[in-house]
């Protein structure tokens, strides 16, 4: 039965990746419900009204639905191709084509503008291919700057409030202060927190800009401003489409700005997020160890209880079917009474364990003084250890992340 159950174990990173890709689904679930509940009533009204709208039309004009129709497909064409109603820009001038760029490379894609030619859907493919993969690198960058930034700063506050509370003896405070807490790195849900108000305040910055100018309700801005940050890019809203503006260049700059920065703000966001998550799958994979096999657990502690270390059973028989005082397989002395159950004294204890209990005291020390903590073993006890891109950049840069976890 044990062996059964060991067999039906899979390795920690698959069954933290099929976990995630469980609760994915799950998640899609459930704001597809969500969402269907809150948005199918208005496009069943909005196709009652349309269709009203047709019938009227064609009834008022003496034209039929069918050459309406094609009427209609036809201004869709030309809406794919930037015609509006109202007065636009230019969509593929130097500035226009500018902006498409800016929204390919970012993966925001507005869909506003797209082109329509062969040779430019050829180009974009390959001039999107680099340009993504370069974009994805700068924000990678930015995120380990804004981490060891965060981590600089948190260090200084840190140190502070130690040399202030009195914590830190005045003798040592210069070269601790020297040493700028080494080892010490910032907790990732401080991180989160700075990172999350940072992006509240400059989406609400930039709705603050885009309500007077495009003349958007600030929570259509809010949202504008969310769905523009995280690249979703729906593209039922678009900041600088109008033809003309008041103080125009001075808001183009502006508006380039703040999407360039709340997009390095938000992906930053997102990673550190992601981070979180994953200890939530660490923490689910560990509850959910062994759940289904209890036996295992209770086997486990009748080997521990056998081989525990208690007085008499000098007589019992050793772990290869022999008295202690045959030539049985023993490396010490020690060795020998603690295979046939006999007490061993303190000092054959600590003598044995002296490595173990150096790097204790060593341990203790460090966890005194701010400094960092030598363990025994892999990085990969917390499931952070290797990761690529995002992930691989902020292991060991972050508390949670580091090896001393």
């Amino acid at each position: 039965m044990m062996q059964g159950c060991r067999s039906l174990h899979i390795n920690e990173d698959n069954g933290r990746f099929l976990l995630l890709a469980l609760l994915i689904i799950v998640y899609l679930l459930c704001g597809a419900a969500v969402f269907s509940a809150i948005e199918r009533p208005s496009e069943l009204r909005a196709h009652g009204r349309w269709n009203r709208t047709l019938l009227n039309f064609s009834d008022t004009f003496n034209i039929s639905l069918q050459d309406l129709s094609s009427f209609l497909k036809e201004y869709e064409v030309a809406i794919a191709a930037g015609a509006r109603v109202d007065a636009l820009r230019p969509r593929w001038d130097f500035t226009g084509a500018f902006y498409f760029v800016g929204t390919v490379v970012s993966t925001i894609g507005f869909g506003m503008t797209t082109p329509v030619t062969v040779a430019g859907k050829i180009f974009l493919i390959f001039y999107g291919l680099l340009g993504c993969a370069a974009t994805i690198l700068f924000f990678n960058l930015f995120l380990e700057r804004i981490i060891t930034l965060l981590a600089v700063v948190m260090k200084a506050v840190r140190l502070r409030r130690l040399r202030t509370s009195g914590l830190l003896p005045p003798g040592i405070c210069q070269d601790f202060a020297a040493s700028t807490l080494p080892g010490w790195k910032p907790s990732v849900y401080h991180v989160m927190l700075i990172l999350g108000l940072s992006a509240i305040v400059i989406s609400c910055c930039a709705s603050a800009m885009y309500t007077p100018v495009e003349g958007w309700a600030y929570l259509d801005s809010l949202y504008f401003c969310f769905v523009t940050f995280s690249t979703i890019g729906f593209g039922d809203l678009v900041s600088s489409q109008s033809a003309v503006y008041g103080y125009q260049s001075l808001y183009r700059l502006a508006n380039c700005l703040f999407i360039l920065a709340g997009v390095c703000c938000i992906y930053s966001l997102f990673n550190v997020i992601s981070i979180v998550i994953k200890q939530v799958l660490n923490w689910m994979l560990g509850k959910m160890n062994c759940l289904c096999c209890q036996r295992c657990n209770k086997a486990n502690a009748f080997l521990g209880r056998r081989n525990a270390i208690r007085p008499g059973s000098r007589l019992r028989k050793g772990r290869f079917g022999q008295t202690p005082d045959s030539d049985g397989p023993c490396d010490s002395d020690t060795e020998g009474r603690r295979l046939s159950g006999e007490m061993i004294s303190m000092r054959d204890l600590t003598g044995s364990n002296k490595i173990s209990l150096a790097i204790m005291q060593k341990q203790l020390s460090e966890s005194a003084n701010g400094y960092p903590r030598t363990v025994c073993g892999s990085s990969r006890q917390n499931g952070f250890s290797g990761g690529v891109g995002a992930l691989g950049i902020m292991n060991n840069r972050l508390a949670e992340t580091s090896d001393s976890r």
